[in-house]
């Protein structure tokens, strides 16, 4: 028999599985966290006797040595809602518990009681913070307002807890003991305090497998032509810092160090284990790993999600037992990770060529084009600070490296080379973040999404609208992307679009000048120097051109009328670019692809440094960097705009009706009536319009709604039709309106909406759809057949800033039509864009707050001088996607 515990359930519900969650502790290692449940009374017990007295004295204001049956039983039968309990663990033991409480007699907002204690061999790594913070998330969706917690005085830990949380925090004190009242609505400081503790954790977490202190590489084996034995000889050859020992069951030594069986036969401490093995083996290498307290793996062994759903399951239950035990993975099927830090010189890769020291930070997915692009790298003489090539990125990702690089003060330029995004809303709220201090250069292989339309125009649209929102630079090639990072790593961002072009050949600086005017730059009519000119021509140009208050950047170009030695016009046009060195300068020398060599200024190892003047193939491709370069230096000045949330929203009325019309796992469309009412909620006014079978019906809806009226078809292959076939407009008599109704239900078969006629406008849409790269994205554009076939469409990621919902207005390239301009000509009226910008404010609003909106299309939506009126809504609803970025921090 249960203990007499009133308000506790004999038979507790299941535990919500979205509560599941592995997190990174404040030092980088990764924790389990779940709901408590019954079968955790042993495990409870054992924690709770493990404390120490002053552990268990500041958590329970005695000294409690033991649990008390009836507690323990309290403790872990809680139904969820207005008791619940939540255990952080590592392996099979806990490590941390965390509960809430409902007050019932306590007047006024819902609240509850917090409480939580961590094991003393863990205090100090956060765990407090993630208990509280998905306590918080836990009791709101319990719709529980406040939280309330008694604390010794002396438990300064705690205390600090709460005072750092991000929460207004009521204070009191009754002798030795305080009393915190807090609400736990999710204010800007709150979110701010939870992004800056998950960029800490996950820069750490990296910063450990990339700054390990010893390495096992598991499967090592003397010959290079192996995985295992490539990676060994990149260790020993690289002057890593820290020992390495080779893992291999039948040798006792390779390449002349000593060998273990398994990684529990190393006497000393293991960091980081490069796995080298079979799939097949990979079980048993794991929980070697396991029981030596490997902090993270390195997983260069293939076959695991690349060869389908076993192989995909595989690699889940890697991953997954792998967190349990408190390690990060790289991989499967990953080239490796490397640190050209002197101090740790690590190269755990299979790459042959490795470029030296340098401040660009590069992350891969494809392990065998990550390779070839190390091998461009130290081509070109790029030196980068970290590398790290996640293969089937299971566990570490871009978003990981990201918040890594954002930190590492030996970083200036990111390189990414995508095919899937991962989380990516999270991806794009890391991206805007970094990318207003540090340049994101990324390709996108164009296999990021499983686009069942198979639409890879929309496809390449989406991915540059939203990279632009972002920051992001993108490129479409690996040459593309190291032209960039030659400029953006070596010279200065121009300051503006004024562009110099200086040559000897004018048909070479006429190129260039048309190259850049397509970038968008201002290029003026070229400096031509003339084929004659010498060294000293080139110095006083340059000098003169990067000292013009009224010039932002420079190219010169070098086309030698005859074989020449050009070491001299190198130095000359280095000489003169020093004049100034806030205006950067690209070169094009025709004469010698080894020119990057003349125009360097070098480190050791003969790194390119800072400075260094980027040479280019010709003329196109370096106004194709410059552009870029430009168009994210004038991102980066845009000043930061908060996220948009309009007046005369009522969310909680939305969310009733949305739960109310929500049920099963598919999704629907909700009836047009519905999607009005919905709309209405978040101060959305679709113009009013009623539902009729008959036409009797027909003309009382037109009485009531005043004359003129419009009728209108229902069903799916009347809307939006361009010949308005199931439309009848201006009807302003009886009569008409009957006549219309009869037309309409005879071809249409379904009832008729009548509608009051809106003010005459541009006719514009709104669509925001679930994206399966980048999440609920919206997209503007004009309405019309053409338009539609022209793909004039622009794309952004949700929710909106205010300045991204004005941006989004005048994107389309159809845009002027809205100023009432068309080639510089006055055709009408400009509309009021900033109703349309409030438009699409107050859908970002809607689709941030109610996940189970899946789809939402205003159109056609009449912009006007007056305004901007919503003709016609559909809504699609369905069970929530993975929205884990907006809640608790977790792992994705």
């Amino acid at each position: 028999m249960p203990p007499d515990t009133p308000g506790t359930p004999v038979n507790p519900p299941p535990p919500p599985e979205h509560w599941f969650a592995d997190v990174l502790a404040s030092d980088g290692g990764v924790v389990g966290l779940r709901p408590i449940t019954p079968e955790d009374a042993p495990a409870l017990e054992r924690f709770h006797t493990a404390l120490s007295d002053r552990t268990r004295y500041l958590r329970y204001f005695g000294p409690y040595p033991r649990m008390t049956p009836k507690d323990l039983y309290r403790t872990t039968h809680v139904d969820y809602r207005d008791r619940v309990g939540l255990v952080t663990e590592l392996g099979d033991e806990i490590i941390a518990v965390g509960r809430y409480e409902y007050l019932a007699d306590r007047p006024g907002p819902r609240a509850a009681e917090v409480a939580f204690v961590v094991a003393d061999e863990h205090q100090g790594r956060g765990l407090g913070s993630i208990l509280l913070e998905h306590l918080a998330g836990a009791a709101a969706e319990n719709d529980i307002e406040t939280f309330v917690a008694e604390v010794l005085a002396e438990n300064n830990a705690m205390v600090q807890v709460f005072r750092d949380a991000g929460y207004q925090v009521q204070r009191s004190r009754d002798g030795s003991v305080l009393h915190l009242e807090f609400a736990i609505d999710p204010t800007e400081a709150l979110l701010s305090v939870r992004d800056s503790r998950e960029r800490a954790s996950e820069a750490r977490s990296v910063g450990n497998l990339l700054s390990p202190k010893s390495i096992a590489v598991i499967g090592a084996t003397p010959s290079t032509s192996r995985v295992g034995g490539a990676v060994l000889a990149n260790l020993l050859s690289g002057a890593y810092q820290g020992p390495v020992f080779p893992v291999n069951r039948n040798r006792t030594a390779v390449r002349g160090v000593r060998a273990y069986p398994t990684v529990r036969d190393i006497p000393d401490e293991v960091d980081l284990a490069v796995i080298a093995v079979p799939a097949t083996e990979i079980g048993s290498v794991l929980d070697d790993c396991m029981a030596k307290g490997v902090k993270g793996l390195v997983v260069l062994t293939a076959g695991f999600s690349e060869t389908g759903p076993h192989g995909y399951q595989a690699e889940r239950e890697l991953v997954d037992a792998a967190r349990a035990h408190g390690m990060r993975v790289v991989g499967p099927s990953a080239l490796g990770i490397a640190n050209t830090d002197p101090s740790i010189a690590l190269n755990a890769t299979l790459a042959p060529v490795l470029p030296g020291r340098g401040r660009i930070g590069f992350f891969c997915q494809s392990g065998p084009l990550g390779a070839a692009i190390l091998g461009e790298a130290a081509a070109r003489q790029l030196g980068l600070s970290t590398f790290v090539s996640a293969g089937n990125r299971a566990d570490v990702s871009g978003n990981d490296l990201l918040q890594y690089w954002d930190s590492d003060p030996d970083t200036d330029v990111v390189l990414l080379y995508l095919e899937t995004f991962g989380n990516p809303r999270k991806f794009s709220r890391i991206a805007r973040r970094v990318a207003h201090t540090k340049p994101i250069v990324a390709v996108n292989s164009g296999r990021n999404t499983a686009r069942a339309d198979g639409d890879q125009d929309l496809d390449r649209s989406l991915v540059r609208n939203l990279f632009a929102q972002a920051g992001i630079i993108q490129v479409d090639s690996i040459t593309e992307l190291f032209d960039c990072a030659m400029l953006l790593a070596y010279q200065p961002l121009p300051a503006g679009p004024r562009l110099a072009v200086i040559g000897n050949s004018a048909a070479l600086s006429w190129l260039a000048v048309d190259a850049a005017r397509g970038e968008g730059l201002a290029a003026g009519e070229p400096i031509d120097l003339g084929p004659q000119a010498g060294p000293a021509d080139y110095l006083t140009a340059v000098a003169g051109a990067v000292t013009d208050p009224a010039v932002d950047a420079v190219i010169v170009i070098y086309s030698p009328p005859v074989p020449a030695a050009v070491a001299s016009f190198a130095e000359a046009i280095r000489s003169g670019a020093q004049s100034d060195p806030a205006t950067p300068v690209l070169t094009t020398f025709v004469a010698d692809q080894g020119m990057p060599n003349l125009l360097a200024t070098r480190g050791p190892g003969g790194i390119l440094e800072r400075g260094s003047i980027p040479s280019y193939g010709d003329p196109e491709r370096a106004a194709r960097a410059l552009g870029r370069a430009r168009r994210y230096a004038e991102w980066r000045t845009r000043p930061l705009s908060p996220i948009a949330r309009p007046g005369g929203v009522d969310t909680a009325r939305a969310r009733e009706l949305v739960a109310e019309w929500n049920s099963g796992d598919a999704t629907r469309w909700i009836t047009d009536l519905q999607a009005a009412e919905l709309l209405g909620c978040y101060g959305i006014g679709v113009v009013e319009f009623r539902e009729v079978l008959d036409a009797d019906a027909a003309v009382a809806a037109a009485d009531e709604l005043g004359f003129p009226v419009a009728a209108k078809a229902t069903g799916e292959i009347w809307r939006n039709r361009p010949d308005l076939t199931g439309v009848r407009l201006d009807l302003w008599r009886s009569d008409a309106v009957r006549r219309a109704f009869t037309d309409l239900a005879e071809i249409s078969g379904n009832p008729v909406h009548i509608q009051r006629m809106a003010t005459k406008g541009v006719g514009c849409t709104f669509r925001v759809q679930d994206d399966p790269s980048f999440g609920s994205v919206i997209s503007f554009g004009l309405s019309g057949t053409i338009i539609d076939l022209l793909g004039d469409r622009v794309y952004r990621a949700l929710p909106l800033t205010e300045a991204e919902s004005a941006e989004l207005i005048d994107a389309p390239r159809a845009a002027p039509l809205l100023s009432g301009t068309v080639g510089g000509r006055d055709i009408g009226k400009p509309v009021d864009k900033g109703a349309l910008a409030e438009l699409a404010q107050r859908i970002s609003a809607l689709c941030d707050d109610l996940p189970e909106v899946r789809e939402l299309q205003c159109e056609p939506v009449l912009a006007s001088p007056e305004g901007a009126a919503v003709l016609y809504a559909r809504v699609r609803i369905g069970p929530e996607p993975n929205r884990f970025d907006i809640g608790p921090r977790r792992m994705g």
